[in-house]
C-alpha cells in the first residue's frame, strides 16, 4: 500500500528532524510517541518518551555528547494506513577526545536503522520504534 507523496515527505521530514535535533531534547522528544521504543547501536533499549528524555539528557551531560550521527534514508514504505516503515543507514561520528572516549567503545561506525512511524490523531507523524543494528563490515 503506497503512501501519498505528501505522507512520504512528512515521514522523511520527521526522521531528518530527529537527526537534526539529536542534541536538543526539547525539539527531539516531541518527534516520538509517548510509548516509543528505542534500541540504540549499543543494544540499549529505552521504553517511553519520558525515559528517552532522561537517557538523552544523561548522555548529553557526558562524553557521549561528542558522538553524533548522520542518517541517510534508503527507503520508505506504508504497510497499512497511518503506519510507515523507514529504512536508513546511520553513520556514527565519535569526536570524543580520549582514545577510549571516556566511556564504552562504540560497537560500529555505522548501522542499519529501522524506524516505525505512526500518524497520530493530530495528523502528525511520530516515531514509535527505532532500532539501529551495527554494521560490522
Amino acid at each position: 500500500m503506497p503512501g501519498t507523496p505528501a505522507q512520504e515527505a512528512a515521514v522523511r521530514e520527521v526522521v531528518a528532524d530527529a537527526g537534526k535535533y539529536q542534541s536538543d531534547p526539547d525539539r527531539f522528544l516531541p518527534l516520538h510517541t509517548a510509548d516509543v521504543e528505542i534500541v540504540n547501536i549499543g543494544g540499549r533499549r529505552v521504553a517511553g518518551r519520558e525515559a528517552l528524555g532522561e537517557a538523552m539528557r544523561a548522555a548529553l551531560a557526558s562524553p557521549l555528547a561528542d558522538v553524533v550521527t548522520a542518517v541517510e534514508i534508503t527507503g520508505v514504505r506504508f504497510p497499512c494506513e497511518g503506519v510507515a516503515v523507514v529504512a536508513a543507514v546511520k553513520r556514527v561520528h565519535d569526536a570524543r577526545e580520549e582514545p577510549d572516549g571516556g566511556g564504552p567503545a562504540l560497537p560500529a561506525a555505522s548501522g542499519q536503522l529501522t524506524c516505525l512511524l505512526v500518524e497520530e490523531g493530530d495528523g502528525a507523524w511520530r516515531i514509535s520504534l527505532a532500532q539501529t543494528t551495527p554494521t560490522t563490515s
